[in-house]
């Protein structure tokens, strides 16, 4: 039936491809919760519980019942769309993570659009000009991303910004407390404040989301600059772009039209890393910046042992990355139609 629709059929054998990964993953995730150094009855029971107290909440965690029933439960919960109850927020973990993702992805997606804006110039710069100062410059650029940590960067861009300069929002979450969040229609804030025509809670949110993006950014834009160096290089010294420039063709159509659209592929990938990699390590930054993202979210939930909540983020993760593979086969085919989705 889906002999004719090659694209669509590779699609759904690549979406077919994920199940197993995904199933391992709650595997992974359901075993190392468990193996987790303490033991949530006591710590939500209280310090003053006794013993018939403590085995009482047991008994209502479900922590009693044998580890193979424990596992058949969740997994029977999860094909119903139950990720579980929070026992830390007292909320469904679905609900939570929903209410948290947004957050995540905002700073995430931000911090990523500023480092292509910056590191994809300066790559295609340094690859057109080796051994110069800009080269040195990419080199140095790089370098300080990857070494510096991202609190000790995001905590002094706070002192600078904030504290000396005074020119930046105080630091505490996503909008400071002079604006009313702006009513909820994709959770991000940008989005939805621009959807109410609520001009001035967007100039807010954008001061609130600039130092927490641009700490992201820095470390985030030292892989995508190198992997474009690195690629335009190759790029530029290969046997096709020689025949474009014996051809007659312009420098910039060589550069642009040639060079870059075939160095594009690797710094594809290395975006999809970098974002996968982003959005699972932000929690540095959603701490420093008290940002209600849900890296903070499973740091805390982890401290507690909260199980659902732990392992509610651990699949939305792995979910996030099947997805994000499957859109950076897609762009493959956009950016080089040769590739192609092949009917297996």
């Amino acid at each position: 039936m889906l002999s004719g629709y090659p694209r669509l059929r590779a699609i759904l054998l690549r979406i077919a491809q994920a199940v197993p990964v995904v199933f391992g993953v709650v595997v992974i995730s359901f075993l190392l919760t468990r193996a987790l150094p303490g033991d949530p009855a006591v710590y939500f029971a209280g310090v003053m519980a006794d013993e018939q107290s403590i085995e009482q909440t047991r008994i209502a965690l479900g922590l009693d019942k044998p580890l193979p029933q424990q596992f058949a439960i969740y997994v029977g919960n999860l094909l119903q769309g139950d990720l579980g109850q929070s026992v830390s927020s007292g909320r469904a973990v679905a609900t939570d993570l929903a209410n948290r993702l947004p957050a995540s992805l905002e700073l995430t997606l931000t911090a990523l659009l500023l480092a292509v804006l910056v590191a994809v110039p300066l790559g295609v710069w340094a690859a057109t000009r080796p051994g110069t100062w800009v080269d040195h410059l990419c080199r140095i650029v790089v370098t300080a991303g990857v070494s510096l940590p991202t609190f000790f960067t995001g905590i002094l861009l706070i002192y600078i910004f904030y504290y000396i300069l005074g020119v930046a929002p105080s630091p505490l979450g996503r909008l400071d407390f002079i604006y009313f969040e702006p009513d909820h229609v994709t959770g991000f804030y940008l989005i939805d404040a621009a959807l109410a025509g609520d001009w001035e809670t967007w100039r807010g949110a954008v001061k609130q989301l600039m130092l927490p993006s641009i700490t992201l950014a820095l470390f985030t834009l030292a892989p995508v600059a190198r992997m474009t160096r690195a690629a335009m290089l190759s790029a530029l010294s290969a046997d096709f772009i020689r025949t474009a420039r014996a051809a007659g063709l312009s420098g910039r159509k060589v550069l642009f039209g040639y060079a870059l659209r075939n160095a594009l592929l690797p710094v594809v990938t290395t975006l999809g890393m970098v974002f996968s990699f982003a959005l699972g390590a932000n929690v540095l930054v959603e701490k420093v910046f008290a940002w209600p993202g849900i890296g903070s979210y499973a740091v805390e939930a982890l401290v507690v042992s909260d199980y659902a909540a732990v392992q509610g983020f651990v699949l939305a993760m792995a979910l996030l990355f099947v997805t994000l593979n499957l859109v950076i086969d897609l762009l493959y085919t956009v950016i080089d139609p040769r590739i192609g989705f092949v009917s297996q």
